[in-house]
């Protein structure tokens, strides 16, 4: 333990530190329940992607496996060629969020190629998108857990050391500065019952 002066001084230091603790801690543990909140949901919101995610390659598994025969030059004639995301604050903490993005569509001879094309080339675009949802989901949950894994840190810092410690550090000062009232007292009466001695042998 740090070693601290044993003064009224520092009983007030300590004593205002501890008012500063135990008034910050609240804030610090409405943030924690937030973002645990924030969290949950994140994790919700990524599992429900996954899910539309599976069930659409299940439902499209063949008409993949078809697309799959296009030519290269077929395969790009859907693309992103614009992504577009922004920050937005959860609980104090900044997160990207996915905002759209743009598809290209390139010109092609539907006579010259499968009835089929178009509708696979639109769901690789659809795939596409799911994609980079996840990936800025991904993003906002990690940004998010860091966060939390940082207040839970401070909450238990303040919980688990600050406090306790200018708690102890109050408790010592005070039996310090107590002891010392008590042997003045002890003094004071000792040196007036001396004086009443000599007083007393002067007569």
């Amino acid at each position: 333990m740090a070693k601290i002066k044993l003064t009224k001084n520092e009983l007030k230091l300590q004593r205002d530190a501890l008012k500063r603790f135990e008034r910050y801690l609240p804030t610090l543990q409405l943030k924690k329940q937030q973002l645990q909140l924030e969290v949950r949901q994140a994790r919700e919101r990524m599992a429900e992607l996954e899910e539309q995610d599976r069930r659409e390659m299940e439902e499209h598994e063949g008409d993949l496996a078809l697309f799959a025969a296009l030519p290269p030059e077929l395969k790009d004639a859907r693309r992103v060629t614009e992504w577009r995301t922004s920050t937005k604050n959860i609980a104090g903490t900044d997160v990207p969020e996915h905002v759209g993005l743009t598809i290209e569509a390139k010109e092609i001879d539907l006579f010259s190629t499968p009835f089929w094309t178009d509708a696979a080339m639109e769901l690789v675009a659809h795939q596409s998108e799911l994609r980079l949802r996840h990936k800025i989901m991904s993003e906002q949950l990690n940004a998010l857990e860091e966060e939390l894994r940082t207040v839970n840190q401070r909450v238990n810092l303040f919980e688990k050391v600050k406090i306790p410690a200018a708690q102890e550090n109050i408790r010592r000062i005070n039996i310090y500065i107590g002891d010392q009232q008590t042997n003045s007292v002890g003094r004071s009466k000792i040196a007036k019952a001396k004086c009443q001695e000599r007083d007393a042998d002067l007569l």
